[in-house]
């Protein structure tokens, strides 16, 4: 995979892309958004297989993350200032069309751009539960004493390594090594930006989007997921929910991607072939 970067607004954000398909004009996009603290090779389990031999797959690395510069306004660590950037991404690379794949913070990155978003074919979330105000987020996320390393500016090693043991399954013997370097290496701003963002409101109503959204929108979820409540997803009313269901996936917690990407790919494709051929242009 190689990874270029484009300028948004004047702030250089680099992205993976996988090789297939480039230039296809019957290929459809699919955009991967990661999570807090992450990058964009947490995709590569879907990216460097035959998911990403068949699709073109994009996955940026948001500001502050990965290769990607740290934000020159600290406000722009926030669900606007991210989805500001997707947006940007997509329209900058001329994606038509696009799927749009978000983890964790990447699920409410894809909800506030989702209406910014109209030519999005749909999207597909995981460890995202939609929220309209900071007052839900206790009944949504599960307490977790080891996300709190997520909103601190610095986080020992340590910290980072009980984080992203919240990730997996418990018991899993997935390496979480690179979770861990992935929090470790990023602006420590950007995480003390979010949680002051997040906590003030700054944030658009998801629930009003998701009751509102016109395109197919795929919710997976770990069935050993230690961050995410199912019975808050289950108790939602989505009109587009893909299928009718929350799609969960045994033995698997916040990181499907990694946990299983195989399985994930395989639902990945389903939900895109629902979605019918990729228009031209």
């Amino acid at each position: 995979m190689s990874q270029p970067s484009v300028k948004i607004n004047g702030q250089r954000i680099a992205y993976w892309e996988s090789p297939a398909h480039r230039g296809a004009e019957d290929a459809r996009t699919v955009v991967f958004v990661h999570g807090n603290s992450s990058s964009a090779k947490t995709w590569r389990p879907l990216m460097a297989d035959r998911f990403g031999r068949r699709f073109r797959c994009i996955a940026l690395d948001l500001p502050g993350h990965g290769q990607s510069e740290p934000a020159s306004d600290p406000a722009d660590y926030s669900l606007p200032g991210y989805a500001a950037v997707l947006t940007g991404l997509v329209h900058e690379l001329g994606l038509a069309h696009p799927v749009i794949v978000g983890w964790s913070l990447g699920g409410q990155i894809a909800m506030e751009a989702a209406p910014r978003l109209p030519d999005a074919a749909g999207f597909v979330i995981f460890g995202a539960p939609p929220v309209a105000s900071p007052d839900q987020m206790a009944e949504a996320f599960r307490p977790n004493p080891a996300m709190g390393a997520l909103f601190s500016e610095h986080v020992s090693e340590p910290e980072a390594r009980l984080a992203a043991a919240s990730f997996i399954a418990p018991g899993s013997s997935l390496d979480t090594s690179e979770f861990v370097s992935d929090i470790l290496a990023t602006d420590g701003v950007a995480r003390t930006g979010l949680r002051a963002s997040a906590g003030a409101g700054r944030f658009t109503d998801e629930i009003a989007v998701v009751s509102a959204l016109r395109r197919p929108l795929a919710i997976v979820h770990g069935a050993d997921e230690q961050l995410i409540s199912l019975d808050y997803l289950r108790k939602l009313t989505i009109p587009t929910l893909w299928r009718g269901q929350i799609h969960v996936l045994a033995g698997v917690g916040h990181a499907p991607h990694q946990e299983a990407p195989r399985q994930l790919a395989a639902l990945l494709s389903e939900f895109i072939g629902d979605l019918g051929p990729a228009p031209l242009g």
